[in-house]
């Protein structure tokens, strides 16, 4: 197993920098754009993008580079190179813009076609999770205190399956996907990272996103945080995200869960999303 402690450690430390550099410039009255597809992006976003670009094309030279914030469609580097980072500076930009906690900055390191790390953190509480591949999920703890391992929930029943769904982004399709799995229990938090730590917390059992909007960097560092406390990140099909995929999107939908009735929740609801995606 290849030993990626500086990678990790890199990686913790401009998470922390760019994130808490965002937190600073929440409540500075920032002007909010608008991206293609209407998705909002301010100063924060590419100040905390460009912080943690900087700092891995330092570290990590020979590294191909994927920010949400700094995508160059020409650049073709990811393809040929066998280490793709994969960043989202602030994930969850419409909670940091209502002045909310529900937003982290996210890292993730793709090697070969598997991710192979990933840190999430979540600004307004100062948590960092982090996962490397064979390595189990962390969750760090406060004062020099030790870091936690993430375990997600033993629930088996679909109905007592405890759903974190979108704040910003929720439609009526959940709606049809509680009916259709019988779940009675859901909360609701911006971020797809924080959504997905959640579940590997054991605080929640599944995400379902039904819209086919969101992009790589999205999943990349969750997902090895996800996986390596028990449970499992699909497409709305229960295909596995392809991280080499020449698109950006992952216009298939999502669907993350403690694991444990992932493929009996893609069946039930395949003919909910059938023709959708």
């Amino acid at each position: 197993m290849v030993n990626l402690s500086r990678e990790l450690e890199t990686a913790r430390r401009l998470a922390r920098e760019a994130g808490r550099h965002a937190r600073a410039l929440q409540s500075t009255g920032l002007r909010v754009d608008l991206k293609p597809g209407d998705e909002p992006v301010t100063a924060a976003d590419r100040e905390a993008s460009a912080l943690i670009v900087d700092g891995l094309r330092a570290a990590f030279p020979d590294d191909a580079i994927l920010s949400e914030e700094a995508v160059d469609e020409t650049d073709r580097s990811r393809f040929d190179k066998p280490r793709v980072w994969m960043i989202d500076p602030i994930d969850g930009t419409k909670d940091f813009i209502r002045g909310e906690g529900g937003f982290a900055t996210m890292i993730g390191l793709v090697v070969g076609t598997e991710v192979a790390l990933g840190v999430v953190y979540q600004p307004a509480l100062d948590r960092t999770y982090w996962a490397v591949r064979g390595e189990g999920a962390w969750l760090d703890g406060e004062d020099g205190a030790a870091a936690t391992r993430l375990q997600v929930s033993a629930v088996n029943d679909l109905g007592s399956l405890r759903m974190v769904a979108s704040k910003s982004h929720r439609d009526e399709t959940i709606d049809r996907v509680r009916e259709v799995l019988g779940i009675t229990d859901e909360t609701n938090v911006g971020s797809v990272g924080l959504k997905l730590t959640l579940i590997a917390r054991g605080e929640r059992d599944i995400y379902v996103n039904p819209q086919g909007k969101s992009k790589l960097w999205d999943a990349c560092a969750p997902q090895i945080i996800l996986t390596e406390a028990g449970g499992r990140l699909t497409d709305a099909h229960g295909s596995a995200i392809d991280y080499r995929a020449p698109a950006l999107g992952l216009t298939r939908g999502l669907i993350a869960t403690n694991g444990l009735l992932h493929d009996a929740v893609v069946a039930r609801l395949a003919s909910l999303f059938a023709g959708r995606f």
